[in-house]
């Protein structure tokens, strides 16, 4: 699968249904070749702080399904949690 077929899937929370957005990057460690995460650009946050669109980068382990539109996704880790975290934030 190619970036480019990610990236026209719609990210759904699981639990709710709540559509966070798309993807916009990959996360992934160099150093052991692994992809880590999925970098979401979150919908409905056109322009954040300095012009840069609001990001969250959702960890491996919280996606639950991709399927042929939507790429579902664990809401547990969205909210407050360390599972889902804003990029570039302190870890």
């Amino acid at each position: 699968m190619k970036i480019s077929d990610l990236q026209v899937k719609d990210v759904i929370a699981m639990e709710t249904g709540e559509r966070l957005g798309y993807i916009s990057d990959l996360d992934i460690d160099t150093n052991r070749g692994r992809l880590k995460g999925l970098v979401v650009t979150l919908k409905g946050k056109a322009m954040g702080l300095f012009g840069k669109e609001e990001e969250l980068v959702i960890p491996w382990d919280q996606i639950v399904n991709i399927g042929a539109d939507v790429i579902l996704v664990k809401k547990s880790g969205y909210s407050g949690s360390a599972a889902v975290k804003k990029l570039d934030s302190p870890e």
